[in-house]
């Protein structure tokens, strides 16, 4: 049975977690936390509860160890994934106690959102070992990961790092080259800073900003992403005649994204408050519950049209027959 340590829980880590142990991995746990067994046992709850609804035929789980030392938790282990805080001296110092007991041949994965791996591997004993796998939460419902590793990655590294994440179920994106935020995050910064702009000027309210994409194109993205949206924008002239049509207008000054507003009291206030208005008494445990029904709700009828992530479901059951 192959063995992951999860090093650092939280939400990310805690999901890591639960993601290895319903495919069938041992799974050992560190994390110093006073807090952190209730974090994780709440998090497996909603995955033994959700995760069933989405994957077939998931093997018998996994056994789960708490660990008193990272030493532990590594020691025998073939994939490790740090989830410690987003602070790059932490994780550095948190890397380097790893691989003072890990395997040679273990992989080391950071969740990080930010960090590029050169970054991550400064001052490493073996800087080859240690890559980004990054995730999405929730992590054991959603299957992409980013998997970026630096020049000194070996690329056979990287193939068994692929292959130890689709083997729980993961659809790795090994990005061509690192650059910090990786790829997913910097595109959601791009629509994170013009939302800001658009709370600060009074054109619009958190709970419509968030309408306009549950109700419009955050439906089409979920099926065909950006680029194909736009493809099938531009009718049977395909993606040339929509640029053509509307390549001009990236020069006109309709964004902000060169800029970013300043998170002042003011700016923060006020969308607090919208936010507040908007979860209307909805506890965090709430929404996410509304959250893991909407994506089992969502994979299902993908699945059943056999496209996008319903269609890499569908591949993970026949692999599995």
């Amino acid at each position: 049975m192959p063995t992951a340590a999860i090093i650092g829980g939280g939400v990310i880590g805690s999901a890591w977690a639960s993601r290895f142990l319903l495919n069938g991995w041992e799974v050992r746990f560190h994390d110093p936390a006073p807090n952190s067994e209730a974090v994780l046992d709440k998090v497996l709850d909603k995955a033994r509860r959700w995760v069933p609804e989405v994957y077939d035929h998931l093997p018998a789980e996994g056994a789960l160890t708490l660990c008193d030392s990272i030493a532990d938790a590594v020691t025998g282990a073939e994939w490790i994934q740090e989830s410690t805080p987003e602070r790059l001296e932490i994780k550095q110092v948190v890397l380097a106690e790893i691989q003072e007991s890990c395997a040679a041949e273990a992989i080391i994965a950071s969740s990080t959102s930010g960090f590029m791996p050169s970054e991550l591997q400064a001052g490493s004993a073996r800087p080859e070992q240690v890559l980004v796998a990054h995730p999405y939460n929730p992590v054991y419902l959603l299957p992409i990961v980013e998997v970026v590793p630096s020049a000194v990655v070996p690329h056979e590294t990287v193939q068994r790092a692929e292959t130890m994440l689709s083997d729980v179920g993961m659809k790795p994106i090994t990005l061509r080259a690192e650059i910090p935020a990786h790829v997913g995050d910097r595109l959601l910064e791009a629509v994170w800073r013009e939302a800001l702009w658009l709370i600060k000027d009074g054109v619009a309210t958190t709970e419509q900003i968030d309408d306009l994409m549950t109700h419009g194109f955050g439906l089409r993205w979920a099926q065909k992403g950006l680029f194909e949206t736009y493809r099938t924008a531009g009718g049977e002239a395909g993606m040339k005649h929509f640029l053509e049509q509307f390549g001009p207008c990236l020069q006109w000054p309709w964004t902000k994204l060169t800029d970013v507003p300043d998170l002042d009291d003011e700016l923060i206030n006020r969308i607090v408050e919208q936010s507040d208005a908007q979860a209307a008494g909805r506890s965090v445990s709430e929404l996410e519950e509304e959250r893991d029904a909407n994506l089992v709700a969502m994979l299902k009828a993908l699945r059943q049209e056999d496209t996008a992530a319903g269609a890499f479901l569908n591949r993970l059951r026949s692999a599995s027959d």
